[in-house]
């Protein structure tokens, strides 16, 4: 099939599924299937684009074996070790990213689930930061209850973050110490408790096509809003340190036919910009609509905030956060 006239089918309404033959989007020419993405992101998202900017609140010493992460105690980096943050430290990263325009500010800590002292830290901090700023809070905290989730949520958090990494028939390869299934039901929680649920993964971790696509389609069937797209970073000391890194011709074919199969979700760009060209202006081209921002979780970013507003306003997108608009 013509991919501009899928695209037009889908901005019409068409949604596809797993009954539908998804393995043209492997073959296809890629210079379409972007133009096609790109086609559909400006119909069903618009130009905003979504910025967003993490602290990595707790850092190291996870007990799980998820094999790309440089946090895990099951591996030997040099990450950075430190327990929760003092709230004062948090705030002030909160109040620049603020200052300098982004739309949402996330604390994001190391672990299966934080301990009960740091969570209770993490949500005052939150109550801090939504009575102090107008920035829109997230969290990215592991494996939480429904209590927990709706504690966060009435301490100003609207967005929580948890990704499912890869397909579900991938990840016994990529972690042992919990499963896709824990994931998707942590996903349906944030759901429920009527939070934007922001999930995506990590290609280039050794899996196949098919991988990308199974994943793609579940988190359609979950209804995903936020989608984070990495391109692994191999970091030294992981049993990833020795995998290919991906091409950009890759990693604008994924997030295409993401697009297309999550047509009104933000395909959110992340770890990995250093792959791109002029850090993934191609990507914005080719059905991106969303990208983390400022710096990054544990790899090195080279864009930064001011760079990809400006780079995003040459190509005549909207980066300006609603609680600005809202001030106008």
């Amino acid at each position: 099939m013509n991919m501009l006239t899928l695209a037009d089918e889908i901005i019409a309404g068409r949604r596809l599924t797993r009954q539908d033959d998804l393995k043209e989007f492997l073959t296809c020419d890629l210079k379409e299937l972007c133009q096609g993405a790109d086609r559909i992101r400006a119909h069903l998202v618009g130009d905003k684009v979504d910025l967003c900017s993490i602290i990595n609140g707790r850092s190291g010493r996870c007990p799980e074996d998820c094999k790309y992460c440089a946090q895990s105690a099951h591996h030997h980096t040099d990450c950075e070790v430190y327990d929760f943050l003092p709230e004062e430290d948090i705030l002030a990263a909160c109040k620049l990213n603020e200052r300098e325009g982004v739309d949402r500010f996330s604390i994001v800590t190391a672990g299966r689930a934080p301990t009960k002292g740091d969570f209770q830290k993490a949500v005052h901090a939150f109550q801090t930061m939504r009575d102090t700023c107008k920035i829109d809070l997230c969290a990215s905290m592991g494996f939480l209850t429904a209590e927990q989730l709706h504690q966060l949520h009435e301490a100003g958090v609207t967005s929580y973050h948890h990704n499912i990494e890869t397909s579900r028939r991938n990840f016994p390869n990529i972690c042992t110490t919990h499963t896709y299934e824990q994931k998707i039901e942590t996903l349906k929680l944030v759901k429920a408790e009527g939070m934007c649920a922001c999930s995506g993964g990590i290609i280039g971790m050794g899996e196949t096509w098919e991988d990308r696509l199974d994943m793609a389609v579940s988190l359609a069937e979950l209804g995903i809003d936020s989608i984070p797209l990495n391109a692994l970073m191999p970091i030294p000391g992981t049993p990833l340190e020795h995998l290919p890194q991906l091409t950009e011709e890759d990693i604008l074919r994924t997030i295409a036919f993401f697009r297309y199969i999550n047509p009104e979700a933000n395909i959110r760009l992340a770890a990995g910009r250093a792959l791109l060209t002029r850090d993934g202006e191609l990507a914005f081209q080719s059905g991106a609509s969303a990208t983390i921002t400022g710096n990054m979780l544990t790899t090195a970013a080279c864009a930064t905030i001011r760079s990809d507003k400006q780079m995003l306003e040459r190509l005549g997108r909207d980066v300006t956060p609603d609680y600005l608009k809202n001030e106008a």
